[in-house]
């Protein structure tokens, strides 16, 4: 299975307890799940604040995907949205998106605006139960 990059909006939601996303353990310990940069930057500064060294180490451990912006490509992808009606897609989101078709992983993430996006550029989420 290729790897599979989690949003930080899921890794909080895991962070917090939320069920829904409890099965991210097991990706973690079949070592399938990646990051990034831009990703560790949302997440790390609290967890360095908080001194969660175990956290720290785990998600530093974690294979990391190198991002290559391409511009041109983000601004086609935010035309599209807008033409969808996608209009608050943030550009670090748009950033994550690009990353993943780059590279071919997959996504999990709590905002459905990746979702709405995979209907019209090729954005693979993962689905839990469709492994």
């Amino acid at each position: 299975m290729k790897s599979i990059l989690i949003d930080s909006s899921a890794w909080i939601e895991y962070f917090r307890g939320n069920e829904k996303y409890r099965y991210i353990k097991n990706l973690i310990y079949s070592n399938i799940t990646c990051t990034n940069d831009l990703i560790l930057t949302e997440l790390l500064p609290s967890i360095i604040h908080r001194k969660e060294k175990i956290l720290e180490e785990l998600l530093n451990s974690l294979t990391k995907y190198k991002m290559e912006i391409n511009w041109k490509e983000l601004q086609e992808i935010q035309t599209m949205n807008y033409k969808h009606g996608c209009n608050n897609i943030g550009i670090t989101d748009l950033m994550i998106a690009q990353n993943c078709i780059q590279n071919d992983l997959k996504i999990i993430a709590q905002d459905k605006h990746f979702s709405e996006m995979a209907e019209y550029i090729p954005l693979r989420i993962y689905e839990q139960d469709k492994v």
